[in-house]
């Protein structure tokens, strides 16, 4: 990505016009679109857009002129420069797979994100996280400590001014006050194919079940639990021979794939909220 790079991503009611408006800002100011993508829903009636656009001199205010468009067809709307790094935070407790994974491909150069440190309930992978260089936050969580463990996690938040919190295997459930906090803001990996198995050991909830898959669910975070937006979801076959323990670990690279995929989208801009469901341009 260049710095005359932009995304622009909005969704509005949907009716005549809206893609002509957008580009005829765009084609006024010697802008070239590099890829668009559109969605129109029938079932709610919006119009869901992305544009990734070279500005020529990069130089342009792109939100004052792109503002009369998007206030004619009541846009919910953004525009960014495609280079820009989401500044991220990763929560984590004892398991330690979707964390690794995404610390190894930031560390890479395959996650286009910036990794401002790790949070965790446990001391358990404070040597992994160190080896990364990446700083290392305790934060201990017990039923009289919990108010004051999430005060301490919203002040690192805003002091990080941090875009992205990613609970990798965070076995803590957020309150409601701090799911509103950082609406929208908040990524968690479910390991299971939601809507089942919600809750805890979906694992041993699928064994009882007889399964023949075991998936993965990256969402966003709301205060109902496990209910918020998806984003991306992953199978992988299994049978009757395998033990719950076997599940787990058939399920644990599912996981790691899934919330790499989630938030590479994200941070990318590519995931729009269509109310309780999810618009990505993939």
């Amino acid at each position: 990505m260049t710095a005359r790079e932009h995304v622009l991503l909005l969704s509005c009611p949907d009716r005549p016009g809206i893609v002509a408006a957008v580009t005829a800002t765009l084609a006024a100011h010697d802008a070239n679109i590099e890829d668009s993508q559109q969605y129109k829903d029938s079932g709610t009636g919006r119009f869901f857009m992305r544009i990734h656009f070279t500005d020529p001199t990069g130089e342009a205010d792109w939100h004052a002129l792109l503002e009369p468009a998007a206030a004619a067809y009541a846009m919910e709307w953004d525009v960014r420069p495609a280079a820009q790094r989401c500044r991220t935070l990763i929560l984590v407790s004892r398991f330690g797979h979707c964390l690794n994974d995404l610390l190894f491909r930031w560390q890479s150069g395959n996650l286009d994100i910036d990794i401002v440190g790790v949070v965790s309930n446990h001391e358990d992978m404070r040597g992994l996280v160190e080896s990364y260089a990446v700083p290392f936050h305790h934060i201990p969580v017990t039923a009289a400590t919990k108010d004051a463990a999430e005060a301490e996690l919203l002040e690192l938040v805003e002091a990080e001014q941090v875009d992205l919190v990613v609970l990798a295997r965070y076995m803590q459930i957020l309150s409601d006050g701090a799911s509103r906090a950082l609406e929208g803001r908040v990524i968690n990996i479910h390991h299971s194919f939601l809507p089942s198995f919600k809750g805890a050991k979906p694992y041993h909830q699928a064994y009882d079940r007889g399964v023949k898959i075991v998936g993965a669910t990256a969402h966003y975070v709301t205060a109902d639990l496990d209910e918020g937006p998806i984003i991306e979801q992953d199978v992988h076959r299994v049978d009757h021979r395998m033990a719950p323990e076997a599940l787990v670990r058939a399920g644990e690279e599912c996981e790691s794939r899934v919330l790499a995929r989630a938030v590479r989208w994200h941070a990318e801009h590519r995931v729009v909220l269509n109310g309780h469901r999810t618009v990505v341009f993939a």
